[in-house]
């Protein structure tokens, strides 16, 4: 919100229109509206340059966590630790003992970040000993739901064992290809010649294995042999399948490049 729509807040309320009326004033949300007058002092307390100066702190980054500016709190869950109760335990606490406080709430997240962030200089580091899990460390649950899954390419070739001439562009021939992922489980493989720059583009109906190679060989006998010597490819699961390239008459290699670089050389 703008400090002009603060006031016409401010102005509303003085005047004593419900939060409906104020938000059809504003074209906005009543929920925004009421969140609004409730975080800046509720009815009978709201001002509009308070509630907008407060609005800048709240935006300010980098913000210091709640630990750090809440001694009080801060002395509470650091005794905890000292008992060996976990972050969550603690987090869990805090919330049952203090319900209608929010500023004596910490989220367990909170504690941990606080605890192996040492630059943030909050919680002792002698109070890493008192934790269960005993880790220096602390990966995010989402980082591991997602973590690198793409497998290992069977029989890899170096891509440093490309020839000179798939380097300089001198000879055409030579493509690189990628798999390009749209809305919809919408998928295109692309194939780009290096020399000439001329780009293929093949629809395939999703991205396993099977229906990408079988895609890419149809590719490859559209053009004169001499016109498709090579594919750089980055190293994905899409390209698992790629013993079976070997079979088309088409390919000489098919290299893969990627953070570590590997490649399949044809017979």
């Amino acid at each position: 919100m703008t400090l002009a729509d603060r006031e016409e807040i401010s102005r509303a309320l003085a005047e004593d229109q419900s939060l409906r009326s104020i938000a059809r004033l504003l074209g906005r949300s009543p929920a925004t509206v009421s969140r609004e007058i409730s975080r800046n002092g509720g009815y009978d307390q709201y001002r509009a340059a308070f509630a907008d100066e407060q609005a800048w702190d709240r935006a300010r980054r980098p913000k210091r966590c709640k630990l750090a500016t809440n001694p009080r709190l801060r002395r509470a869950v650091a005794g905890k630790l000292r008992l060996n109760w976990s972050p969550e335990q603690i987090a869990g606490w805090l919330k049952r003992t203090y319900p209608e406080y929010e500023s004596n709430q910490v989220s367990h997240e909170t504690i941990y970040r606080s605890l192996f962030v040492q630059a943030r200089g909050v919680l002792k580091k002698e109070l890493l000993r008192h934790l269960r899990s005993k880790r220096t460390i602390r990966r995010s649950r989402q980082a591991s739901l997602h973590q690198d899954r793409r497998g290992q390419i069977v029989d890899p070739v170096s891509i440093r064992e490309r020839p000179a001439a798939v380097e300089d562009r001198a000879v055409p021939g030579h493509w690189e290809g990628d798999l390009l992922s749209g809305s919809k489980n919408s998928y295109i493989a692309t194939l780009v010649e290096r020399h000439t720059r001329y780009v293929m583009l093949a629809k395939v109906a999703n991205k396993d294995t099977q229906t990408i190679v079988s895609a890419l060989i149809k590719q490859a006998k559209m053009l004169p042999t001499e016109l498709y010597k090579s594919l750089t490819w980055d190293r994905g699961k899409e390209l698992a399948d790629h013993r079976r390239l070997t079979v088309s008459d088409q390919y000489r290699c098919l290299l893969l490049r990627s953070a570590k670089s590997v490649a399949t050389r044809f017979q």
